[in-house]
Order: structure tokens, then sequence, then C-alpha cells
């Protein structure tokens, strides 16, 4: 009796932990569609409104635009480079260990073109810079 005991326990134990694990992989499916379909719109932004400074390898011009690929700066300042998109960006920043002090003026965005440019940004050229960045994200970043 005490054997069936533990093999339903073990046996319950174990459904419910596949079932947990089913949850949070349907989660992270839904989440890389919804990360991938940003990625893509952000594409677009970036071919519309970056690709002209930051050039299409995202490696910038150099001494004059940073570069967006394999940058610490983009790696460390999440919402300072969100701000930047929203509202622009003066003055001195140092990338990679170099100073820039070039003007980006700001780029008219919507909040959905900025979640999705910096989804494009952080996951291209070899960059894998954190969560999805959301329109609600964006809209909590003020001046």
């Amino acid at each position: 009796m005490k054997l069936l005991s533990y093999i339903t326990i073990i046996t319950v134990g174990f459904i419910l932990i596949i079932v947990n694990q089913t949850d949070v992989t349907n989660y992270n499916t839904v989440q890389d569609k919804v990360l991938q379909e940003s990625i893509k719109r952000g594409n677009d932004v970036y071919a519309d409104f970056c690709i002209t400074c930051h050039l299409d390898s995202g490696e910038g011009v150099k001494n004059t635009f940073p570069p967006l690929a394999n940058s610490d700066y983009l790696k460390t300042n999440r919402e300072s480079s969100i701000k930047g998109l929203k509202y622009g960006l003066k003055g001195k920043i140092t990338v990679n260990g170099k100073v820039y002090n070039s003007y980006m003026a700001p780029q008219g965005l919507g909040n959905d073109e900025i979640a999705d440019v910096m989804n494009y940004i952080n996951h291209s050229w070899g960059n894998t810079y954190g969560e999805i960045v959301t329109e609600e994200e964006v809209a909590k970043i003020k001046k």
C-alpha cells in the first residue's frame, strides 16, 4: 500500500512538472513570435530612419556616428537608448571606449515604432540585448 502511495505521489509530481514546463514553453513561444514580428517591423523603420548614419551593418561611421552592432552603450543603457530615439540625442556618449559627440535629431517616431526598431537593433548583428521592448515601456519614458 505504501509503495502504491509513493508511486502515485511521484506520478502526480511528474505530471505537474510537465504541465508547468508546457506553460512556460507556450509562453516563451508566444513571446518569441511577438518579438520576431516586432523585429520585422523594426527592420523597416531602421531602413527608413537609421541606415544612413548607422549603416546596413550597424557599424556606424567611424568617429562620427557610433556603432549599434556590439555596442556596449546599447547593452547597458536601455532607457537612455530609448530616450535618444524618442527625443533625440545631443552631447557626448562613450561607445566601446570611443567618445562620440554628434547630434541625433528626434525622428518623429511613434512609441510602437521606437519599440520595434529597438527590438530590431537589440537582436541584429549578433546583438542579444535583453527582453522585448514594448510600446508601453517606451510610453513611460519622459524627457
